[in-house]
């Protein structure tokens, strides 16, 4: 299997309109056939690129996990103390599902998970622990310097908050509202402030 930095632009085509797919269908939703009628290719030449459905949703996964760290990695560059980071972290999910309440990849595959090959799950852990690590990091940085309360360090904050944005994302879908990750993050910071 190819790295993701390594695809063809044709082949990159076929991870773009996978990627939708899944935000949009889930992993189990769409075939090989709907991402080659959007593609605008035949079948047989996805295969040329991906062997099997299983080693495209790995791609689409890892290069989405990149992505993601990327965009962690600026919030840190641009946002300097805990609440701002928070906010701009709820912002990469707010802008996924702001285009046709669109989920998160990693959170569309986790609810599949029971139906998913273990590569598949293992690249989707790998996204959650990446954002639960940055959480952990910055909640302890906010609490240290005092831009959050003391029990913001608290080893359940992470998981409470991407569990959080993930759940807006799905509840947001469900319900067809505008309410999304952003209002969720802005009733969860004061609770994280100092005096809550």
């Amino acid at each position: 299997m190819k790295h993701f930095s390594e695809l063809t632009p044709s082949a990159e085509r076929i991870v773009d309109v996978a990627e939708v797919l899944i935000q949009e269908l889930g992993f189990n939703g769409f075939s090989f056939e709907d991402v080659a009628r959007q593609v605008g290719i035949r079948k047989p030449s996805i295969h040329h690129h991906f062997a099997t459905k299983v080693d495209l949703g790995v791609t689409v996964t890892q290069r989405y996990t990149h992505r993601f760290r990327e965009a962690l990695l600026h919030i840190e560059g641009r946002s300097g103390k805990a609440p701002e980071r928070l906010s701009a972290y709820a912002e990469l999910f707010e802008n996924a599902y702001a285009q046709n309440r669109r989920l998160c990849i990693c959170g569309m595959l986790g609810a599949e998970s029971d139906s998913l090959a273990d590569i598949l799950n293992t690249e989707v852990k790998g996204f959650f622990q990446i954002n639960l690590d940055w959480l952990s990091r910055v909640l302890a940085q906010g609490q240290a310097d005092g831009t959050l309360a003391a029990h913001a360090s608290h080893s359940a904050w992470p998981q409470t908050l991407l569990a959080a944005m993930e759940g807006a994302m799905l509840v947001g879908r469900g319900l067809q509202s505008g309410q999304g990750p952003r209002q969720v993050m802005a009733r969860l910071l004061p609770a994280l402030t100092p005096g809550s």
